[in-house]
């Protein structure tokens, strides 16, 4: 940060301040546990000299914070990956059945909007497709703040919902499906993007806006041929701006479809099946006949299904941070007992 050319690229000093106020939170704490430590080992042989058993029961509240203060470091450490700092975007697509998988998207948008809103996050509508009924079809977030993408990328996967339906007549029991997806907010230089590569077109914005959503082609959809991405914008008034987010969104998942790349050939080199498929079925929200919510990686299990759906995640993603942490060091063990060659710290 002392030299005097770092602040001319915005995106890399951003990036690398980050990573720093990242490093700062573990190598600090861990300085002061570490001297907490020290304190109450000097503190243990003191009271087994004097036999002083009020002593023995301020160490032993001692020895549960410290043992806390050690679970969340050791957890903030499953944060270091390479885009984990990053804000990120956060997109729903409801499943087939209809009006029913529509309702259990929109369900899933609010249980991530008070989850952002809980933890203090800026969060914001960039694109939504309603559903006629009930729900939405499809909608994209974004969602800025520190961490946002390594607390969230966890969610990456197909959401089941068990319920009687509200819009059965019969009152029968139905399952819908719907997928979330998350890809970091990457800086414009991450990925290079060929102008050919795109078909962009625009047309009118849909749902609430007034007058003017309806009146101008302000809203745009961009298709990136090689890879059959496509991505829609319709949260601004301006066509130019709802094409520069549209760029960014699309970036973003230019460069997680790279990373998933990268991840199999990893997992070549473990010799292991990978256990995170993209678009796999992560967890079941069952309301009927029991209540209880499943991370199927994970196994974490609640019965606070009102509480999950009301945006409390923090357990669910904590259990999956753990998960990947002990999934990840194992892959590495077994890469490096194979003899070939791992990857770099970075990554």
């Amino acid at each position: 940060m002392s030299v005097a050319s770092f602040w001319e690229n915005r995106n890399r000093s951003k990036e690398l301040l980050a990573r720093a106020k990242f490093l700062k939170g573990i190598i600090l704490p861990q300085g002061e546990i570490l001297s907490r430590l020290d304190a109450a080992d000097e503190m243990l042989e003191l009271a087994g000299k004097e036999g002083d058993a009020s002593l023995l029961n301020d160490i032993m509240k001692e020895a549960e914070h410290l043992a806390n203060e050690i679970d969340a470091l050791e957890l903030s450490l499953a944060l270091s990956g390479k885009y984990d700092a990053l804000p990120a975007y956060l997109s729903i697509q409801a499943g087939a059945g209809g009006t029913e998988s529509c309702d259990w998207a929109s369900m899933l948008g609010r249980m991530y909007i008070r989850y952002a809103e809980s933890r203090g996050w800026k969060i914001r509508t960039i694109d939504m497709v309603p559903n006629e009924e009930a729900g939405f079809r499809s909608a994209t977030y974004y969602i800025e703040d520190d961490y946002v993408y390594g607390y969230l990328n966890g969610e990456i996967g197909v959401h089941r919902l068990v319920r009687i339906s509200p819009f059965d007549a019969n009152h029968r029991r139905h399952t819908s499906f719907a997928s979330v997806d998350i890809t970091p907010e990457v800086p414009d230089e991450a990925v290079e993007i060929d102008p050919n590569d795109l078909r962009i077109e625009t047309h009118r914005s849909g749902g609430a806006g007034g007058q003017h959503v309806n009146m101008t082609d302000s809203a745009v959809r961009i298709i990136h041929i090689p890879s059959g991405i496509v991505v829609n914008c319709q949260d601004e008034r301006s066509q130019h701006r709802n094409r520069d987010i549209a760029m960014h969104v699309l970036r973003s998942r230019l460069v997680v479809l790279k990373e998933q790349e990268r991840q199999k050939e990893l997992t070549a080199l473990s010799g292991e099946k990978s256990d995170i498929a993209w678009g796999s079925q992560i967890r079941s929200y069952v309301l009927q006949p029991y209540q209880m919510v499943k991370d199927l990686r994970t196994d974490y299990e609640s019965s606070q299904v009102d509480g999950i759906l009301n945006g409390k995640l923090d357990p669910l993603i904590r259990a999956f941070l753990r998960w990947r942490l002990a999934h990840h060091q194992g892959t590495m063990k077994k890469t490096k007992t194979t003899g070939k060659e791992q990857p770099s710290h970075d990554e």
